[in-house]
């Protein structure tokens, strides 16, 4: 059995992490202890003196571990430290920062899972790309792809090839994200493809709505808005976007965890029509996830049906955006799994469990 994996990925937003979570829960439920790194990050967060990468700090707390910066996020590389590192590379200990935390990880677990960082080709310039420190750590590899079979195939010979180059080896692939329908026909040409290669195709993971879907919280950021009520509803999750003018020609098929959008002047209208499409399909004001009230110039503007979205406690929040543009801007969001999603974690787990050859990956 191997003692390491170094979970890579053909881009970013392919479900690198995701994945990551749910393989390193499937190893632990093995009965293996099996701890996590992030040897370098990019996007990371303080906690106090300290700096980790935000995703180490997700694993540390979804999977129950106490974080160390040194051990489970090694190396940040923050704004302005590739120019300082070509500038003079001896300052910097990336390799040894990394080696020593794989060291002492390895001493007190049976399994390391190491994340990688975007494509195989980012940390580079600092000497620390993904294939780089994967050979470092004397790692293999699992790539994980997004679902599909011609850009599928060419996405993974072309990242594939940093890693033979730097000799290290494959141990195997994940094909995420693929529509359900499709997945036997996927399986079979990029199992097909990857034989040639002697790579073994690790299984191919279903798109899920409700993991790419994004909660409250982050569509407000998204939108720099404003929470006018009801704060305790920011973690609802996402999953259907309706317009007031859909709502008002009653043109609104999928209910469930709905967000609505709509002006401050036609919020009336919007919220008149919902109620009565709610009674004709008998369903409760709870599958209202919330409410973005846009092209809103005042912190509190004067909103009608406050009865009802008290009710419900469905959060409303404004933006200065028009409706199209809100409508734009949340379509363009890039969403990851987080601590405010416990229901994504869980389904990450569930699906490698199902869809995932762990002897193989073993």
């Amino acid at each position: 059995m191997i003692d390491r994996l170094y979970i890579a990925a053909t881009s970013q937003h392919v479900g690198k992490t995701t994945c990551t979570l749910g393989l390193m829960a499937a190893i632990r439920a093995r009965g293996h202890k099996v701890s996590y790194c992030k040897p370098v990050g990019q996007e990371f967060v303080e906690l106090g003196e300290l700096r980790v990468d935000k995703d180490a700090l997700l694993f540390a707390r979804g999977m129950d571990f106490e974080l160390k910066a040194e051990l489970h996020s090694p190396v940040i590389i923050g704004s302005g430290v590739t120019a300082k590192y070509l500038d003079d590379p001896t300052k910097f200990e990336f390799p040894s920062e990394i080696t020593r935390a794989s060291r002492k990880l390895h001493t007190d677990n049976d399994v390391v899972v190491y994340e990688g960082t975007g494509h195989p080709g980012v940390g580079s310039v600092c000497d620390v790309s993904n294939a780089q420190v994967a050979r470092m750590l004397n790692s293999p590899v699992i790539m994980i792809v997004e679902g599909g079979i011609g850009s599928t195939i060419d996405k993974l010979n072309m990242n594939l090839a940093m890693f033979r180059e730097q000799r290290v080896p494959v141990q195997g692939v994940i094909v995420n994200k693929c529509i359900p329908k499709k997945m036997d026909k996927v399986a079979h040409y990029v199992d097909l493809y990857l034989q040639k290669l002697g790579i073994p195709l690790l299984g191919v993971l279903p798109y899920e709505k409700t993991l790419s879907s994004p909660i409250m919280a982050t569509i407000r950021r998204a939108l720099k808005g404003k929470t006018l009520y009801n704060r305790d509803g920011l973690n609802n999750p996402v999953e259907n976007i309706a317009s007031g003018s859909l709502l008002a020609q009653a043109e609104v098929e999928n209910l469930k965890n709905l967000l609505i959008l709509a002006s401050n002047r036609r919020l009336e209208e919007a919220l008149s029509a919902l109620q009565e499409i709610l009674r004709e399909r008998n369903l409760p004001g709870s599958v209202i996830s919330g409410i973005v009230v846009t092209g809103a110039d005042s912190e509190n503007p004067n909103l009608p049906h406050m009865d009802f979205i008290n009710e419900h406690k469905i959060p409303v929040v404004s933006c200065l955006l028009d409706t199209y543009g809100a409508a734009v801007r949340i379509n363009q969001m890039e969403v990851k799994i987080n601590l405010k999603t416990p229901w994504k974690i869980r389904r990450a787990v569930e699906l490698i469990e199902e869809y995932v050859d762990m002897e193989l990956v073993l």
